[in-house]
């Protein structure tokens, strides 16, 4: 199990192939949702002048769907769609959470909601989510299948999303129910990601089901650290407020895990986040409770796990080496932010 922070080529790769596609595939929306969904991809900025360097993410989601369909055999190109639509799905969460969370900057810069409304940015979501499917319906092959998976794929980090909003309002949560819900909520779309242009290569079901593991560990370890950095991550990295998630009463793994301790300490945590509103000294004792609670210990811990299983994923299928061996680098990457 390694981890690297070195940027794999593939992400490159898949950069250059996906985005001319998906910046096509985005043109078709209405005018009235285009120029949302350009600012939030990064292709805009604020005054709809192209921006001088993208803001978007580092692409990991369409590098696995391209690696996919590699490792099943198939060219690059076939896992296009696979890509296109699994990124237009997963902006479509970024912009509802945004909403949801009530967050005013992503990637250093203003979200949608919080620069056009509420409103625009729900239907700039909605727009985006009917677009993948589209996209995957028009693909040349396959795309009936894949559309199924990412359809699934969705319903299911939906429902990890409904989770998390519960477990706001609920005293504690269990490590193994925060675990289910971070399956849904993140491992379902990169277990999607991960194995859709296999779908779209027709692979067998041995070798998708493989893949499609791959990813849901992949990004069960990805939530780890993500819920490490909600706690303690720099703000000028992360492009959020530091403690962001315990002031929002998230109940995360490292929360979880900790408010499971069962001890003074844990009870302490418990009755500071039972608080609506914490200030600043509050929410940065909650922050040290959870670490020496072990809650830090145990995500890291979670996070390491988790990429070694889905590495063990992988080696028992029949995958086109130099493929598997791309995916495994992506994993370590993907593992490998600061926290």
């Amino acid at each position: 199990m390694t981890s690297t922070k070195t940027v794999p080529d593939v992400l490159r790769r898949a950069h250059d192939l996906v985005g001319p596609v998906a910046r096509d595939a985005v043109w078709r929306l209405s005018p009235e949702i285009r120029p949302l969904v350009e600012y939030h991809l990064g292709f805009v900025d604020s005054h709809g002048r192209p921006a001088e360097a993208s803001s978007g993410g580092k692409g990991v989601r369409p590098a696995l769907a391209i690696l996919s369909a590699e490792a099943a055999g198939a060219g690059a190109a076939t896992g296009v769609p696979g890509a296109v639509a699994v990124e237009l799905v997963h902006n479509f969460s970024l912009l509802h959470d945004d909403v949801i969370d009530c967050d005013q900057e992503r990637r250093h810069r203003p979200t949608v909601w919080a620069l056009f409304g509420i409103g625009p940015a729900i239907i700039a979501g909605d727009a985006l989510l009917a677009l993948a499917q589209k996209v995957l319906l028009e693909a040349p092959a396959g795309g009936a299948a894949a559309a199924c998976c990412l359809a699934d794929a969705t319903g299911s980090m939906i429902s990890g999303q409904a989770l998390d909003m519960a477990f706001e309002s609920r005293p504690s949560v269990d490590v193994e129910s925060c675990l289910a819900m971070e399956a849904g909520k993140t491992g379902a779309l990169l277990g999607c990601a991960s194995s859709i242009g296999a779908v779209l290569a027709g692979a067998d079901e041995e070798a998708v089901a493989a893949l499609r593991e791959f990813g849901v560990q992949l990004g069960l370890a990805f939530q780890a650290v993500d819920d490490l950095l909600g706690i303690w991550g720099d703000p000028r990295a992360t492009g959020k407020p530091a403690f962001g998630d315990l002031r929002q009463h998230k109940k995360t793994l490292p929360v979880a895990a900790a408010l499971a301790a069962g001890d003074a300490l844990a009870e302490e945590l418990a009755s500071l986040l039972s608080v609506e509103l914490l200030d600043e000294a509050q929410v940065a004792r909650a922050a040290r409770l959870v670490d020496h609670c072990g809650g830090r210990a145990i995500a890291t811990d979670e996070a390491r796990g988790r990429l070694a299983a889905a590495l063990g994923a992988l080696d028992g299928a029949a995958l086109e080496p130099s493929a598997r061996e791309e995916l495994r680098e992506v994993a370590g990457f993907v593992v490998a932010r600061e926290f």
